[in-house]
């Protein structure tokens, strides 16, 4: 792994500021790298508000969006709320359906089927809705690209408000509003919402005429926080705001769908971590096993009991998603290796008959082993769906437009995207992949990055310093969990490789006399060499706690060792 060490800031700034916060002045750097570089930014930072939340209105064509939700009640209307069947997706129609129906009854809730209808808004879900009288409908994490299907809806007397946060098009869809906080003609003063978080704020404005607070939408907020967590936008402004009162509304007072996975899984106190490995799979199990309209089903239900037989649902399509998920990646991992692939600049994988529910995950996993921009291809219908991973500094959007007379539709993120294309010009595709990332990747991006704060010294490791780095949570994209790196350590002599086939890294280390502190070091399993024998080694590594038969001590959460 490549050890990237962030700059350090200047001296007197970390003096200024540890002076004016009365902190380490190791906390001071670790708040200086944040932006964080006085008093009242340190404040807003430790201590969220939701007073910090941007006015709603001063989103390009809210004004618009709220004039219709309110003409659309007056006027007695049918309104379906649509959404991806993903966990923002799922999160936003939960979100905004909720929130309708606390005021007005006629409103429903459409997911498409990830199978038949694909991503996004589908002329399936149109054709409902005109089959069923909704004259509105609220697009939410989908539609900014949706310009046939809004047109086909029109032609139908079906008007649409779009609620998206990925890029648009050079041209917006016809919608009686487009909310999209990347427009470029929009001047939002946050544009890294996710889309949970943009139907939050369309909800915020509703609330807003209503005579409604923030205080009133504070139960909502466990939804815009696992979104925030599973889309993996930045935690940083507004963002930051909500998945810090999400995270305590799920920790508190969670929605009973939330409360009944909680119920299962067994944990008290989760962070966002928690959220983003445990709640956020079961949420997305529904869509990729079954269908997403049984999640949406999960995070609306008001009954415990109810909710618990949904969640166990729920469970069974989790662990099943699991089974499929590590079949599909052996067999990605062979392909790889029988077409003699390891060298390439891409991993780019097919066979027809994989789940098209989990080949995002599988894309994921291979682009932790290879760590190269990744697309993982199955069959659906009579087109070729995929999957695409990238590795951090690599904008695979950028790379799949710069193949698109290859493909029929895609769309994403810089890190994430999927896409379809018809079979016979898999090959072609695959060829310009290749080539396209060849030409425009910094061969150092192939090879995973470890970015360390800042190097420490046991001495200066403390319970004090855990508690203090704890109070930067939540963490996440623009806010990472602090890596900090030691030299010149050695092991206590108790190293051992632990877990199946000592897979992980259990020891505990000293520094000049300093120690020892305990360390778990996961997949690190095959670099006990580094550390037997009296080896002096370097160790990357975050802080951690340690909880056995009831008693919690500090370690470190090893990333990487080298020798020193």
């Amino acid at each position: 792994m490549r050890w990237t060490l962030k700059p350090k800031p200047e001296q007197h700034e970390i003096d200024a500021l540890s002076k004016a916060l009365n902190v380490d002045p190791l906390v001071a750097h670790l708040l200086i790298q944040r932006d964080i570089t006085n008093y009242d930014e340190a404040k807003k930072f430790f201590r969220p508000e939701l007073a910090q939340l941007h006015d709603p209105f001063q989103m390009k064509d809210m004004n618009i969006a709220v004039e219709r939700i309110e003409k659309a009640i007056v006027n007695n209307e049918n309104i379906l709320v649509f959404g991806d069947y993903d966990v923002d997706g799922t999160t936003a129609v939960a979100l905004v359906s909720s929130y309708l129906l606390t005021f007005y009854p006629n409103v429903a809730t459409y997911i498409p089927d990830r199978y038949t209808e694909g991503y996004g808004v589908s002329f399936q879900g149109i054709d409902f809705a005109e089959d069923n009288g909704f004259s509105l409908i609220i697009a939410l994490d989908c539609g900014v690209k949706a310009i046939d299907k809004v047109a086909y809806a029109k032609a139908k007397n079906i008007e649409f408000i779009i609620c998206d946060h990925h890029r648009p098009g050079k041209e917006l869809p016809e919608a009686i509003a487009v909310l999209d906080p990347k427009r470029d003609d929009c001047h939002y003063p946050y544009d890294e919402l996710c889309g949970c978080g943009v139907g939050f704020k369309l909800v915020q404005a509703l609330a807003s005429r209503r005579d409604e607070t923030i205080d009133d939408l504070i139960p909502y907020l466990d939804l815009v926080a696992t979104a925030i967590g599973a889309d993996i936008v930045p935690i940083t402004g507004e963002n930051r705001v909500l998945a810090y009162y999400g995270l305590r509304v799920i920790n508190e007072n969670p929605r009973v769908g939330f409360r009944a996975i909680i119920n299962q899984i067994k944990k008290t106190e989760l962070t966002i971590t928690d959220v983003v490995f445990i709640i956020a799979p079961r949420i997305n199990a529904a869509g990729r096993m079954k269908h997403g309209q049984h999640a949406v089903d999960l995070l609306t239900e008001t009954n415990l009991i109810q909710a618990e037989q949904f969640a166990s649902g729920i469970e069974k399509y989790n662990s099943d998603r699991r089974d499929l998920d590590q079949e599909i990646t052996k067999e990605a991992l062979s392909q790889i290796v029988e077409n003699k692939e390891e060298e390439r600049y891409t991993s780019v994988v097919f066979k027809e008959t994989w789940h098209k529910g989990v080949i995002g995950i599988v894309a994921s996993r291979l682009t932790e082993t290879y760590y190269r921009p990744t697309l993982v291809f199955t069959k659906s219908g009579d087109k070729l769906a995929a999957s695409a991973r990238s590795v951090k500094g690599f904008d695979v959007y950028n790379a799949l437009e710069g193949c698109s007379e290859c493909i029929e539709q895609f769309g994403g993120h810089k890190y994430a995207a999927g896409l379809t294309l018809v079979e016979n010009q898999y090959e072609a595709f695959k060829a310009q992949f290749e080539k396209v990332v060849g030409e425009t990747i910094d061969p150092k991006l192939l090879i995973p990055e470890i970015l360390i704060d800042a190097p420490i010294k046991l001495s200066e490791i403390s319970p004090k310093l855990l508690r203090i780095i704890k109070q930067l949570a939540p963490f996440g994209p623009g806010n990472m969990t602090p890596i900090f790196m030691s030299e010149n350590l050695n092991d206590s002599g108790y190293a051992k490789g632990v877990g199946e086939d000592g897979k992980h890294l259990k020891l505990s280390v000293n520094q000049n006399g300093i120690g020892p502190i305990g360390c778990i070091g996961f997949n690190l399993g095959e670099k006990l060499s580094l550390v037997k024998n009296g080896n002096r080694f370097s160790a990357a590594f975050s802080l951690d706690e340690n909880e056995w038969q009831g008693h919690v001590s500090l370690q470190l959460k090893l990333r990487d060792i080298r020798n020193t």
